[in-house]
């Protein structure tokens, strides 16, 4: 458990699974995470990632320093799967301490727990590397497990990317752990301030319509009904909310609802379709329309990134720009 906050926080049950999110998603995006990212990435040459407990993504796939060797095996379904079951294991054993997992390949990867008091928020992420030399066995095995798999993949070309992944001595490694573990615990302290400047200039009414709202994003939800479930005027519920959050109750129920679909994406077993209604739309071109309104991007675009397909991934690195 890690002390020495400058305020104490709140009761950990009235911090939901969304405000641990929202707080991960507020401290990435701050200035000194984002510098301290930057700094580590240049002084280790690693990928890192600050990410909230509850995440089925790869938390490493697009960073800066990711190894070639993983982006390319990420662009199939099946390995994929792999990859998430590491995450697992990290998320299971690293609760309370940093913990190390290594992939059939032997590349190892660190979580780091985030902790607001005695609740856990989030990782630091970091690795996707080795401890010792790259061998023929490790390969032969990964290989011979795809084709169980029945994966097609290019092994001339992840031979080569897997002969040249990043080494890093056990003793280098744990100096790195250290510091990523120093650097938790200040990211705590952070998330505290962050927490608690929130819940004081948000108004109670609002934080009971957004549990409200997260429990039946699914449902038909209107701004009256809304309105009526926290005890307030429509008209007030209208004004309060928009000033608190900066988005309409509509746009705000949208952007819930995306962030539902953005984590079923993941799955590749269910169809764009059968989302689009599992977190409330009654609209396919509805669904559509929004989420590329949110996100930028379709649906079908967003998770074809997500599992960028190895045809791609190889032609870049056969044919650099």
């Amino acid at each position: 458990m890690r002390t020495n906050f400058a305020q104490q926080p709140p009761d950990k049950a009235a911090i939901s699974r969304k405000d641990s999110k929202n707080l991960i998603d507020s401290i990435a995006s701050s200035k000194i995470y984002q510098d301290y990212e930057r700094s580590f990435a240049e002084a280790t040459g690693l990928p890192i990632s600050l990410r909230p407990v509850e995440s089925w993504q790869l938390p490493l796939h697009g960073k800066s320093n990711e190894n070639p060797f993983c982006a390319a095996i990420a662009g199939e379904s099946r390995t994929c799967a792999c990859c998430l079951e590491v995450q697992q294991e990290l998320s299971e054993h690293a609760r309370s301490e940093p913990y190390t997992a290594e992939c059939i390949m032997g590349l190892a990867v660190t979580a780091v727990p985030v902790r607001l008091g005695e609740r856990l928020i989030g990782y630091l992420e970091m690795g996707q590397v080795l401890r010792k030399p790259p061998g023929e066995l490790e390969f032969e095995q990964f290989i011979n497990k795809m084709t169980q798999l029945d994966v097609r993949l290019n092994v001339d070309q992840l031979k080569n990317l897997f002969f040249a992944t990043k080494v890093v001595s056990p003793r280098q490694y744990d100096a790195i752990v250290g510091l990523l573990t120093v650097f938790a615990d200040h990211i705590a302290m952070v998330c505290n301030q962050v927490l608690v400047r929130q819940q004081n200039a948000e108004p109670p009414v609002i934080q009971r319509a957004k549990v409200y709202i997260e429990e039946r994003q699914t449902e038909d939800l209107s701004l009256g009904q809304v309105a009526n479930a926290v005890n307030t005027s429509t008209f007030h519920f209208c004004k309060i909310f928009r000033k608190a959050t900066g988005l309409t109750f509509t746009d705000y129920v949208s952007r819930v609802r995306i962030e539902k679909a953005k984590n079923l994406l993941l799955n590749p077993n269910l169809r764009v379709s059968e989302i689009a209604y599992e977190v409330g739309f009654q609209s396919l071109t509805h669904f559509n329309r929004v989420f590329k309104k949110v996100s930028g991007q379709s649906p079908s675009h967003y998770r074809m990134q997500l599992f960028t397909r190895k045809e791609t991934v190889c032609a870049k690195n056969t044919n650099p720009s």
